[in-house]
């Protein structure tokens, strides 16, 4: 366990250390143990991950990021590129799974980031300059 623990300044640098994949409460350990399995507890500051709740709401995010990055090149291909409908499906279906599955595990981190900074969901609520309860992480 990590003696000395550097809480996020905010809720922002805390998505910002889901979205890397790492602990939002310590940034040091990785928060996933499988693709979207994040990890039972942090070997470094042993907060317990089990509280979270994302469900589906990464998924949305992740389609709608893709949407919106999508909508502008798939408008660009029509426009200017003189292509068939399945060479334009060749093009724009693979791109969107691709991001939409890579957007997935950011998505997630940053909503687990976003439970625990709110104390949501049995997390408790922490704030830098406090100082963290050893007996309740």
């Amino acid at each position: 366990m990590t003696s000395r623990l550097v809480l996020p300044a905010s809720g922002w640098a805390a998505m910002l250390r889901g979205l890397r994949g790492r602990c939002p409460r310590c940034g040091e350990a990785r928060l996933f143990m499988r693709f979207l399995k994040p990890i039972p507890r942090c070997p470094q500051c042993a907060q317990d991950w089990t509280h979270q709740q994302a469900d589906d709401f990464p998924a949305y995010v992740s389609i709608l990021v893709t949407g919106h990055l999508m909508a502008p090149f798939i408008i660009a291909l029509v426009r200017d590129a003189d292509l068939s409908v399945p060479a334009l499906m060749a093009i724009v279906l693979p791109l969107a799974m691709a991001l939409m599955i890579g957007l997935l595990q950011p998505a997630k981190g940053a909503i687990i980031a976003l439970q625990w900074w709110f104390g949501m969901h049995g997390f408790r609520k922490e704030r830098p300059g406090t100082v963290p309860d050893e007996a309740e992480s």
